[in-house]
C-alpha cells in the first residue's frame, strides 16, 4: 500500500498476489518443472544486502530491510526498513500506514514470529556464542 505501483493493483486480487510472492521459491521450481531452484534469487538478494552494508560501513548511508532489534512492533526482533551507516544500522525506519490486508498478515506474521523468536533466545542463552 505504500508502493505507488502497489496502490493501483486491485484489493480482490491482492491476496492471491501474496501468496505467489510468499511461494516464489516453489513458484519457480514448478516454472523450472522440477529442474531447478530459485537460489540466484537469493543469491542477488543476498549480494544486494552485503554491499548495501559495505557501502554504509564506508560512509555511504543505504536503505534495506533487515531483520533486527526493533521497537517498531511489540516484539523484541522484526524485519524492516534500516539505514546503514558507518555504525552499521544507524536508523530503524517505520512501517508506515498499512491497509487492512496488510494489517492482517501483519498480526498472523507477529504470532509466527513470536515463537521463533523465543525459540532462538533460549537457544542462545543455552548456547556459548562466543
Amino acid at each position: 500500500s505504500q508502493d505507488k505501483i502497489g496502490k493501483t493493483i486491485e484489493a480482490e486480487k491482492i491476496p492471491d498476489l501474496d501468496k505467489h510472492v510468499q511461494n516464489a521459491g516453489t513458484d519457480v521450481v514448478e516454472a523450472k518443472g522440477g529442474k531447478g531452484s530459485a537460489t540466484l534469487s537469493m543469491a542477488y538478494a543476498g549480494a544486494r544486502f552485503g554491499k548495501s552494508v559495505l557501502a554504509g560501513l564506508s560512509g555511504r548511508k543505504r536503505v534495506e530491510c533487515a531483520y533486527c532489534k526493533s521497537d517498531i512492533t511489540d516484539l523484541p526482533y522484526f524485519a524492516q526498513k534500516v539505514v546503514f551507516g558507518e555504525g552499521g544500522i544507524v536508523k530503524v525506519l517505520p512501517l508506515g500506514e498499512l491497509n487492512e490486508h496488510e494489517t492482517k498478515r501483519l498480526e498472523e506474521a507477529k504470532a509466527q514470529l513470536k515463537g521463533e523468536i523465543e525459540s532462538g533466545l533460549k537457544y542462545a542463552e543455552s548456547e556459548s556464542l562466543a
